[in-house]
């Protein structure tokens, strides 16, 4: 009896620590060479997401596919979750996404801002993180980070 219960808690434990390790799989499109989409997936990588990169020449025809207006583009497309993450979005705003699961496209942080994930430079301030509802009206705020 003994030795049940100790298999069954040696099975439990294995089962929830191959379960704290999954990582959630995150596809990065951006164009070749460019340093700091790289940066951004071992960014990535070390915040717990399997990464897959998709160097495109053309950006144009994936930002439109997932309904990334000019004004919301950054430099790099990423899809986790279902959802569609532009630019250098810091890891806790892509980690709230996932565990609230909004109505929404996904969320952008526009640009190339100095200090961001993946840019070099200091951050100098506070980023806002936008909502991308593939819609025609001013994007809300989903964070500030």
């Amino acid at each position: 009896m003994i030795r049940m219960v100790t298999a069954s808690l040696v099975l439990a434990l294995a089962t929830l620590s191959a379960m704290a390790e999954e990582r959630v799989a995150a596809t990065l499109y951006k164009i070749p060479n460019c340093s700091c989409c790289k940066k951004y997936a071992d960014y990535l990588r070390t915040n717990g997401f399997d990464v897959t990169v998709i160097e495109a020449p053309d950006m144009t025809p994936i930002k439109q596919k997932y309904g990334v207006g000019k004004n919301l583009e950054g430099c790099h497309t990423a899809v986790i979750g279902g959802y569609v993450v532009e630019g250098h979005v810091p890891v806790g705003s892509i980690n709230r996404l996932l565990s609230e699961k909004p109505a929404i496209k996904g969320i952008t942080l526009p640009g190339m801002p100095p200090g961001s994930p993946g840019m070099s430079g200091s951050k100098t301030g506070s980023f806002e993180i936008l909502s991308i509802t593939g819609q025609d009206a001013a994007p809300a705020v989903f964070a500030t980070e």
